[in-house]
């Protein structure tokens, strides 16, 4: 059987639906997500329906798992559990930062290549997750506007993204976040593959060398532009969905859900295989 996938939005997305269980582990299968993932970032996959063993084993067929920092489920470490219940997950807390657009690992020097959720169980309210890519952003600026960023660069920082979450932290909240070493990037990255993608989002928290408020005004203007309808992607969970997106060009985030919310995903990130260079 042919693995056909239909494009969703007209920049972004791929969706197929009756490819789940060990059908997904099959090599024409795996072949087929990874050129959904190239040619359109986000790969969705309706009823999914794969237990914890075959979840982890389409992970290892995609790419090399990154063991979460706090540890991932004991029978696959790989496995990091999304929830806001904090007796499911040590990380429930810092799980409000990602309401906000962000890229994953940005404070890295080789950020992670992608990420793939398989959902347990949903949200009866809010809890969906929007996609944005800056790659079709970047191709839609007019050239004149391309020129003006060509040489920026952007330091991206934890206390950037916290503060998003809690603009008004405590001395000792201030400066644990502080500690944390930031990351110099450009502000534009050009792949391998020649394209370019835009390195924004929560995180990014001041543009090299420019006054405090013009730095402000630009990065908040390029998510607005990157975040609008044309290049967004939202995706409303269902048991058993599963969720596949490039992490390098399309930035992320999840609607906002509560923390009694029976929300739970599963997750696998998988390591970066280049590093940012202008």
């Amino acid at each position: 059987m042919t693995v056909a996938f239909t494009p969703i939005a007209p920049e972004i997305g791929a969706q197929t639906t009756g490819l789940s269980g060990t059908r997904l582990l099959e090599p024409d299968a795996v072949a087929a997500l990874r050129t959904a993932l190239a040619e359109r970032g986000v790969v969705v996959c309706r009823g999914a329906d794969l237990s914890d063993a075959e979840f982890s084993a389409l992970g290892r067929q995609l790419g090399e798992a990154v063991v979460p920092p706090m540890g991932g489920d004991a029978a696959h470490p790989e496995i990091d559990t999304i929830t806001l219940d904090p007796a499911k997950s040590q990380l429930a807390e810092v799980r409000r930062g990602t309401f906000f657009w962000h890229i994953d690992g940005t404070r890295d020097e080789t950020p992670q290549k992608a990420t793939v959720l398989l959902a347990r169980q949903v949200a009866d309210e809010g809890g969906d997750t929007e996609f944005a890519t800056t790659y079709a952003a970047w191709r839609a600026l007019p050239d004149d506007e391309r020129k003006q960023l060509a040489d920026l660069r952007v330091v991206h920082s934890f206390t950037a993204a916290q503060l998003l979450v809690n603009p008004d932290p405590s001395p000792k909240e201030r400066a644990a976040w502080d500690r944390i070493p930031s990351r110099e990037h450009p502000l534009l990255w050009t792949h391998r593959d020649g394209r370019t993608s835009l390195l924004i989002g929560a995180t990014a928290e001041r543009i090299v060398g420019m006054a405090e408020k013009e730095s402000r005004e630009l990065l908040d203007r390029l998510l607005d532009y990157a975040t609008q309808e044309r290049f967004t992607l939202r995706h409303s969970w269902r048991p058993g969905d599963l969720v596949l997106w490039d992490n390098t060009g399309l930035l992320h985030r999840a609607m906002p859900y509560e923390p009694a919310s029976l929300r739970l995903l599963r997750r696998i990130t998988f390591a970066g295989e280049e590093p940012v260079t202008a």
